[in-house]
């Protein structure tokens, strides 16, 4: 015969004595409980220095923010699912003793109170870890990726688009003018022409119509000449004034979205729609150590290239010590880059773009392009590189180029004697006389140091490293974290939203390791 089974007993609807404690219920290596005490140590006098006094009471800025450390670390970004969960989650209930905020206090505290703060309150948590060990802010390995904007995808506005329309209108005014010494021409007369046709000011784009339609009074004009100057009058000067406004946006960016100015159209991993389209985001720098967050860092240039100094500065800033190695991937090998660790003394671990080409061909013996300059043998002594054949390449000249950060280069030229008749010129070179080679010595000097260092036993182990350091961080965020689109808008609030995924991220990996 089947047994009857044995049913828990059910006290629902059971009084207690005494209420329950919420601290009972929370476990003790419970992640809230990490949370509490290390930001119980944090000094918030310059967000508390903010409140007005008097009036009614507020929230502490330490219990609001708790909240939404809390909330981060728990994937839980929406400022009225933070209130939800005050009310209903018993670790949320005790670490704001019971305070519910709305989510209009959660969401003004985010955006506004923390706004331009943060980063010091971020800077005071990966100090405290350190000194307890958890992390160093001696060796660092950087990387960046991209989040998408909180932006409309289709309201963008394009450098390239800006300059094309300019073009235009310039274009026009000088067919419109020509269409005027034509009449006169008819006339045997020669009309004033107008000072400038450039359309960079509206009122000198006004001024140039003015003067057209001016030079046309009395005369016989084509009626599509007449529409086209009553259309130029009545659009060119605001669209002019309009495209001033979005530069002024631009400054040098290629692109901005019209429902968050502070972000640009990058290409994005994630691209859904498999369609290459470009997306609103920003490009978030990070540094680590051991898995934590040292310094991040939010860019709006596409290239992580042109990041990594005002990276570094910021770390120095932040912690009034540069590090004493930095790891990198091929992204942030330039010479800019090179030279600026080597003049303040960091042993940089960083790829150049040709790293792993040169090691593959090294490997397998099988060099694709033999004649290249950087394979051609060089005597340092005279200053003259050899050709396949053997001929001298005597420098001929240098000049000087400046990068998108401003930073001046130095190329030097060297140009062959004789190609002519050559047996394999046809495979060295396509130009039609001697072969010129350009070569940028520091470059030079500077790639051969760093590829010694990587290829050192530190520096393989660096390299190794760095994949699972802070390429994992940014995995953790995205897929682990579900982070992969800000909430907020502009600049200085998306550095703060970023900023609480960050401290989340730290004070999880605490928690883990407890």
């Amino acid at each position: 015969m089947k047994a009857k089974p044995v049913w828990k007993t059910n006290h629902q609807g059971q009084l207690s004595l005494l209420p329950p404690s919420y601290d009972d219920l929370v476990p003790k290596n419970h992640p809230v409980r990490i949370v509490n005490v290390i930001l119980d140590s944090i000094d918030l006098s310059s967000i508390e220095a903010t409140y007005k006094g008097g009036g009614t009471s507020s929230y502490h800025p330490k219990v609001l923010l708790k909240i939404l450390v809390y909330a981060y670390l728990r994937n839980l970004y929406s400022s009225r699912k933070i209130e939800q969960s005050l009310s209903e989650n018993i670790h949320f209930m005790w670490l704001s003793g019971q305070a519910a905020p709305d989510h209009n206090t959660i969401s003004n505290f985010r955006s506004g109170k923390l706004k331009g703060r943060f980063k010091k309150i971020f800077n005071q948590v990966v100090l405290l870890l350190c000194e307890q060990g958890y992390l160093s802010l001696k060796d660092i390995y950087v990387d960046g990726t991209k989040i998408e904007a909180n932006a409309n995808r289709y309201t963008f506005v394009w450098a390239k688009s800006i300059k094309t329309s300019r073009e235009r209108i310039k274009k026009q005014l000088v067919e419109l003018w020509r269409y005027v010494e034509m009449v006169y021409a008819e006339e045997e007369q020669t009309p004033n022409e107008p000072d400038s046709f450039d359309a960079i000011d509206p009122k000198e784009v006004s001024k140039a119509i003015d003067s057209i339609n001016k030079a046309l009074e009395g005369k016989t004009v084509d009626k599509a000449i007449k529409q086209k100057l009553g259309y130029a009058k009545k659009n060119w000067p605001s669209n002019v004034e309009k495209y001033n406004r979005q530069e002024a946006i631009l400054q040098d960016r290629g692109s901005y979205s019209k429902t968050d100015f502070d972000a640009t159209f990058m290409r994005m991993k994630e691209d859904y729609m498999k369609n290459g389209q470009l997306k609103a985001a920003y490009n978030i720098q990070g540094s680590s150590n051991n898995q934590f967050i040292v310094n991040y860092t939010l860019e709006q240039k596409t290239t992580d290239t042109t990041t990594l100094i005002d990276h570094l500065k910021q770390h120095t800033n932040s912690f009034e010590q540069t590090p004493d190695t930095l790891t990198a991937d091929a992204g942030y090998g330039s010479e800019e880059n090179y030279q600026y660790l080597e003049d303040h003394q960091i042993e940089a671990f960083v790829k150049y773009n040709s790293f792993h080409k040169e090691q593959k061909e090294a490997k397998s013996g099988k060099v694709k392009k033999p004649f290249a300059a950087d394979k051609l043998y060089y005597n340092e002594d005279t200053d003259t590189y050899y050709c396949p054949m053997g001929q001298p390449m005597s420098c001929i000249g240098s000049y000087q180029r400046k990068t998108d950060n401003g930073y001046l280069q130095t190329i030097h030229q060297y140009q062959a004697r004789n190609c002519k008749g050559c047996p394999i010129r046809s495979s060295c070179h396509k130009a039609k006389g001697n072969r010129i080679i350009e070569r940028n010595h520091n470059l030079v000097r500077l790639k051969q140091k760093a590829k010694e260092k990587l290829l050192s036993e530190d520096g393989i182990a660096h390299r190794k490293q760095r994949c699972w350091d802070i390429e994992a961080i940014f995995g953790n965020i995205k897929q682990n974290m579900g982070f992969k689109r800000f909430m907020l808008r502009g600049m200085e609030k998306v550095k703060t939203e970023f900023g609480l995924i960050a401290m989340a991220h730290n004070l999880k990996k605490v928690s883990l390791r407890v």
